[in-house]
């Protein structure tokens, strides 16, 4: 399966330029979790509600702050024609909550772990015939080693 199979393709964006503040209250009321930060159709950024939000955040600070101050200037990013396991490995690896994907510069999905989630949720993921799978009978009879006269 593909992660084009799964992204969530109504992607949210917000300007660099934008108030934190701003980006808070949008992944509020549009009940998410991470925003991607654009400049012209351009991938620049990612925030998440951990960077505007929880008991870490100066809200005088925040109130001022642009978008561009805060965000994760180095998104991590895949491509719709990756594999569901490429992508869940990359999540994991780097300790992110999504990935914007796209295709060359353009922004074509996002996928996040609760979408991974809701796939294994579902039951999607397909699993191994057990006649396929491969066990130690798959490779042969021992072969003896030969001692080697010291």
């Amino acid at each position: 399966m593909r992660i084009g199979d799964i992204m969530t393709t109504k992607v949210e964006t917000i300007a660099p330029t934008e108030l934190a503040d701003t980006a808070r209250d949008r992944m509020r009321e549009q009940n998410i979790r991470h925003l991607v930060v654009v400049d012209g159709k351009r991938v620049v950024g990612v925030i998440s509600d951990r960077d505007v939000g929880g008991p870490l955040v100066d809200e005088a600070k925040l109130a001022q702050a642009a978008v561009g101050e805060i965000m994760d200037r180095h998104p991590i990013t895949t491509t719709p024609h990756a594999t569901v396991r490429d992508a869940a490995n990359l999540l994991r690896g780097y300790v992110i909550g999504c990935a914007p994907v796209v295709e060359g510069d353009r922004l074509v999905g996002i996928v996040t772990t609760t979408d991974l989630l809701d796939l294994v949720g579902r039951g999607a993921e397909r699993p191994v015939d057990q006649a396929k799978r491969w066990t130690l009978k798959h490779r042969g009879p021992r072969q003896q080693k030969s001692r080697r006269p010291r």
